[in-house]
């Protein structure tokens, strides 16, 4: 006679995984749903529409290599003049809610799409910084500004450090300051074989597949902005990044990588304001510092809670520190 089995002291183990699978998902997605609920929640100074430029002319400037450069100028011609560079991955529109603040105060602002983002060419010198710098020498050349206040955020602020040190008595003739907004001169390079992960990452189809994702990919973005993101900052960052191709952003990745202005920076001699979040995870808060010591006029700005994208977070501080270096800055309309 078979020998009766002992009782299970404990529930089959598939059943354990199981439940254990199902009850991490429904918490995951509670979590999910309460992030999600928050960023729609939160303060908006953009009015939730980050990417909106105000009206104005469309150019298009073309630089000594070829590249044709999308440009845009709003406000009054008489009015003082702005030129504001974008980041990495952006474009012009990233810088829309400044200029629209900007606009409103009677000045002229010109904004343009960098080589290779939005609705700009490449051109023969490639995706380096050196080539940024001449191609905003190009934007102030071709439409003859003087005493313009420069403003470059992340890789914007890069090619403004390009300009002023290597068109050096370009910069000394036209321009009266600068505002540095989420940069650095340098010190970002990851190191190593990290170099050219970063580079394959930015440019995977897959990593574009998976940020394509609406519930994905404002969590990837999510490090780009400070502790209190509203959903419409990540959407835009979003769709800015998705927008630039694929081998623009690695292109330009290894460049920023490998990027050292500090040497040189004591050549920058223009008044400048530097600023950076406390919780900018992409050019940190060091750097920052580093930027404003090696300059040698330059107010450090030090914004507590604010993160990488400055323009669409606190517009109205970037605003009003651009109007600062301005000869005279009219009243809001």
């Amino acid at each position: 006679m078979a020998r009766p089995r002992p009782p299970h002291r404990h529930r089959p183990r598939w059943r354990t995984l199981v439940l254990t699978a199902a009850t991490v998902g429904v918490v995951s997605a509670l979590a999910a749903s309460r992030t999600t609920r928050r960023w729609a929640r939160a303060g908006d100074p953009t009015g939730g529409d980050p990417l909106g430029l105000p009206d104005g002319e469309r150019l298009t400037i073309t630089t000594a290599d070829g590249a044709e450069l999308s440009t845009l100028v709003a406000g009054p011609d008489e009015g003082p003049v702005v030129v504001l560079s974008h980041c990495w991955t952006g474009d012009s529109r990233i810088w829309a809610p400044v200029a629209r603040r900007l606009v409103d105060q009677g000045c002229r602002v010109v904004l343009y799409d960098q080589r290779g983002h939005g609705r700009s060419t490449i051109g023969s010198d490639g995706l380096t910084i050196e080539a940024l710098g001449s191609d905003l020498h190009s934007v102030l050349e071709t439409l003859d500004l003087h005493d313009v206040v420069l403003a470059g955020h992340s890789m914007g602020g890069m090619a403004v450090q390009s300009f002023a040190i290597n068109h050096a008595s370009a910069c000394r003739q036209r321009v009266i300051g600068i505002v540095f907004v989420a940069t650095a001169a340098g010190g970002l390079r990851l190191g190593g074989p990290s170099d050219r992960l970063g580079s394959a990452a930015v440019s995977s189809p897959r990593v574009a597949r998976l940020m394509s994702d609406p519930r994905l990919g404002p969590r990837i973005v999510r490090s780009g902005v400070g502790r209190h993101p509203a959903r419409s900052h990540l959407d835009a960052t979003l769709e800015t990044f998705l927008g630039t191709p694929p081998e623009v952003r690695a292109g330009f990745l290894r460049s920023i990588l490998a990027m050292d202005w500090s040497p040189r920076l004591a050549e920058v001699d223009v008044p400048a304001v530097v600023m950076v979040g406390t919780w900018d995870r992409l050019t940190m808060p060091r750097l920052g510092r580093r930027l404003a010591e090696g300059l040698p006029d330059a107010e450090l700005v030090v914004i507590p809670g604010a993160g990488h994208m400055l323009p669409f977070e606190e517009p109205d501080l970037v605003a009003e520190r651009i109007a600062s270096l301005l000869p005279v800055t009219s009243s809001p309309r």
